[in-house]
């Protein structure tokens, strides 16, 4: 007989979820708030340098002002406008080409690109970013029950890579600031501190591969005075209070700025994430935004959106998508099942996550997407790995 799977009676999260521990009444951390104290002094810092950034003169030492990390997704796209159109700053959009990027991210940069008085810049690393990630993919099972956000750790470690040549950019060029447009409740899972950035990204992959993926010139941040390294900026999460992502993209789509749906991910990894996360953790890939919302509306029945940029329907059952997700994405991976019978599944599955103003029959048709997306990557990547 399997053992009972124990969950917080407020946002559902497993007992056992990396970093997760409930109480005597069945209560995680996260719900009560045991993190507060590092978050506050978070907020402060970015709180405080925001408004270092936006009161600063022209950068005397070169032609830009900041460096923009941007992806093309609805954040980066709305704050872009606001930097160069109501901020007045000399912006050099930067974007990392990720090999595993969608379609939809590029559509949306090409109309920036069009409309938006920024300097824009592509970088790519195909080979060394596929390396990095291999060595994710392939490490032996983790250790339970883990830290918390172990179980992005894929995801982390990709954006991690191109913040740091983005951080390499800004040292070499003299440009102060770097702006990442990480929604509020990413301060979670964002390094403030350049140098610091650095030294994780060291201790995730060791010395030897980190200096091998970025040529040894990383160890120039280490050694740095501070006067010389950029500064993190965190424009959404110092301007929290006013972070709305239904009002966000209904801007951008009028001023032309945004083609696709907030619910549709910029990552064609994203099936594969899923499968790392059930294998290892025994968690879907989304299950910490998903815990998000169901505490905001727990708390505020009025409430509804969480500090995530995704929203879910109220009436969603979450214990059992996940469980439902679970089953379908490993008989995937394993070979087993019906095809038609994994794609009908996961259809209903995505419709059930979708929010409820999802425009007529987008939600049909990018569960279907997203359906055949996660069948053929999950598959392809077990096959190779045999």
């Amino acid at each position: 007989m399997e053992p009972t799977t124990v969950r917080c009676k407020i946002c559902s999260l497993k007992d056992g979820h990396p970093g997760i521990v409930l109480d005597d009444e069945q209560v995680c951390n996260l719900c009560n708030l045991d993190f507060a104290g590092d978050l506050l002094v978070n907020y402060k810092y970015t709180n405080e340098v925001f408004a270092e950034f936006q009161a600063a003169a022209p950068n005397p030492r070169g032609d830009f002002d900041c460096i923009f990390m941007y992806s093309g997704g609805k954040d980066s796209t709305y704050m872009l406008d606001k930097f160069v159109n109501e901020y007045g700053k000399r912006t050099l959009a930067y974007t990392f080409d990720v090999p595993f990027e969608s379609t939809h991210a590029a559509q949306n940069i090409k109309l920036a690109q069009e409309k938006l008085p920024a300097t824009f810049v592509v970088d790519a690393d195909d080979d060394n970013i596929k390396k990095m990630m291999r060595d994710v993919f392939n490490r032996p099972r983790p250790k339970k029950p883990g830290q918390y956000l172990d179980e992005k750790l894929p995801c982390v470690s990709c954006r991690t890579f191109f913040v740091i040549r983005a951080i390499l950019h800004a040292f070499r060029e003299r440009i102060p600031y770097i702006a990442l447009c990480a929604d509020p409740q990413q301060i979670l899972t964002m390094e403030s501190n350049v140098r610091e950035v650095v030294r994780g990204f060291y201790k995730s992959f060791g010395p030897d591969l980190a200096s091998e993926l970025f040529n040894g010139e990383i160890e120039e941040i280490l050694f740095a005075e501070d006067d010389e390294l950029p500064k993190i900026v965190f424009p959404f999460i110092a301007m929290r209070h006013d972070y709305d992502p239904d009002r966000m993209v209904a801007e951008l789509k009028e001023k032309g700025l945004y083609a696709s749906s907030p619910m549709e991910t910029h990552c064609t990894l994203f099936p594969l994430l899923n499968y790392y996360s059930f294998k290892n953790w025994d968690c879907m890939f989304y299950k910490l935004n998903a815990s998000s919302y169901t505490r905001a509306v727990s708390r505020n029945k009025d409430y509804d959106r969480s500090t995530f940029s995704i929203k879910f329907p109220r009436s969603l059952d979450l214990p059992e998508v996940e469980e439902r997700l679970k089953q379908v994405v490993l008989e995937i991976a394993a070979g087993e099942g019906d095809r038609e019978r994994h794609r009908e599944a996961l259809v209903e599955l995505f419709k059930q996550m979708a929010p409820p103003t999802t425009e007529p029959g987008s939600s049909r048709r990018h569960s279907w997407t997203c359906a055949r997306s996660r069948r053929t990557s999950v598959s392809r990547w077990v096959e190779e790995k045999r």
